[in-house]
């Protein structure tokens, strides 16, 4: 496995969480993407995402789901960074 977190797995996803901005209800995050898409593979392409961790979902910039899992689910237990860190 690669530590270039850009790259997109759940791991990676948390990584980038610990950091990212906590902003109306959602972080962004960036991963590569090729074709619009989440690419597994580093591509000339770093494109915004938004996870909402009030629902578990990563919405890219035109608000289309492109991911869920319930370990990022609030309402399946999820404890968010930003209330860790004090950014409520």
């Amino acid at each position: 496995m690669t530590d270039d977190v850009y790259i997109f797995t759940e791991q990676h996803l948390h990584q980038q969480m610990e950091t990212a901005p906590y902003t109306q209800g959602f972080y962004t995050v960036k991963f590569y993407t090729e074709n619009g898409l989440l690419a597994k593979h580093k591509t000339d392409t770093l494109s915004e995402f938004y996870l909402y961790p009030s629902g578990g979902t990563l919405r890219d910039s035109e608000c289309n789901l492109v991911f869920y899992d319930s370990q990022f689910d609030t309402y399946r237990g999820f404890q968010p960074p930003h209330l860790k860190r004090g950014n409520k």
